[in-house]
């Protein structure tokens, strides 16, 4: 089997190292080369992957043509740049969350992997993980009737209290290369699952707080409403949260029963005739769905294949048009029709 060749646009945010080990593992794969201006960061990179290529600058990864994909890895404004110059290229793109910083580039991204045939797949990472693969699956089946209310709380006491590395709290907590605070950063994960489970929303109100976290120039906290006609869906979102509890807990309500899907893999249902909830079994994943990088080289082997629904394109993209329409929403303090303002 030919291996396919991959190439790194971007290693400024920390996620990239996780989905590099799973790379390393991976049969049928190689990295050949990788891209960014931090020299550290290169040579990180480089101890990791030695035969691979080092390139200071984006457009000389770009330039070259022995690549079939990449990895965007960047900042969430640099991301969309590159992703869109990837596409062009005619390679296959993994991207991590929340696809951009913009609606605006969500869209020229979404436009450029579609004119240009090739896969594009957002990077979300609670979609390897069984329980909340398990939880998407039974309320999508509709094993808990239908929906009406989508909960997901992100949260934690801030990127440098939780060991981020520098390289990405640089650009974290600016505005114009994140898109946004803990908002964009976090409350991303609540907007993707209520678009997945519940459709576009057609109207968001939001709420955020400024000042928690001293000398942050953006939110630290948020609470995003979506309003659908018969459910709601709500993402929370904390950089100034102490401790663990009710973080990355999705609660999934429906007219039959009630899923509780918890970070540390378990798997809840209640309903009527149980209603202090029940543990479910929460199988192991198949293995195109065990990590990111599993399920790109799936789908670049497998053209035919879904990807996982989650991490769809345009779920993304209109996960990003909830994410603006909810900062006009905070900032001006109104219930916003997301079409129109998003």
């Amino acid at each position: 089997m030919k291996p396919i060749r991959i190439g790194i646009l971007g290693l400024h945010h920390d996620h990239i190292w996780g989905n590099l080990k799973d790379l390393s593992a991976a049969e049928g794969a190689q990295l050949v080369a990788f891209a960014d201006h931090e020299p550290a960061l290169r040579e990180k990179c480089g101890a990791l992957f030695p035969g691979a290529s080092a390139c200071a600058d984006y457009d000389d990864l770009l330039a070259r043509d022995d690549l079939d994909a990449v990895y965007v890895f960047a900042s969430n404004r640099l991301g969309e740049e590159l992703t869109v110059a990837a596409c062009d290229r005619g390679w296959h793109v993994l991207v991590e969350k929340p696809m951009a910083s913009t609606l605006e580039g969500a869209d020229r991204m979404l436009a450029s992997a579609s004119a240009s045939g090739v896969r594009l797949l957002v990077n979300w990472p609670i979609a390897w993980q069984p329980v909340y693969q398990q939880a998407l699956q039974l309320a999508l089946e509709g094993d808990i009737g239908d929906l009406w209310q989508v909960k997901y709380r992100a949260a934690h006491a801030g990127p440098r209290e939780l060991g981020c590395s520098e390289h990405f709290c640089d650009w974290l907590y600016d505005a114009a290369w994140n898109g946004g605070g803990a908002l964009m950063d976090y409350g991303c994960y609540g907007a993707a699952l209520s678009r997945l489970l519940l459709g576009p929303a057609p109207a968001v109100t939001a709420v955020t707080l400024q000042g928690l976290k001293p000398g942050l120039e953006s939110e630290d906290n948020a609470i995003l409403l979506f309003q659908y006609p018969r459910a709601l869906g709500i993402a929370e979102a904390s950089w100034t949260q102490s401790g663990d509890l009710t973080s990355y807990v999705a609660a999934l309500y429906g007219s039959r029963g009630t899923l509780v899907a918890e970070p540390g893999g378990r798997l809840l249902r209640a309903d009527e005739e149980h209603s202090e909830g029940v543990e479910l079994d929460v199988p192991a994943p198949a293995p195109h769905l065990a990590s990111a990088t599993a399920h790109f080289l799936h789908l670049i082997r497998h053209p035919e294949a879904a990807c996982h629904p989650l991490c769809d394109p345009v779920v993304g993209r209109d996960a990003q048009q909830m994410l603006s329409a909810a900062y006009v929403a905070a900032r001006e303090g109104r219930r916003v029709n997301v079409k129109e303002e998003g």
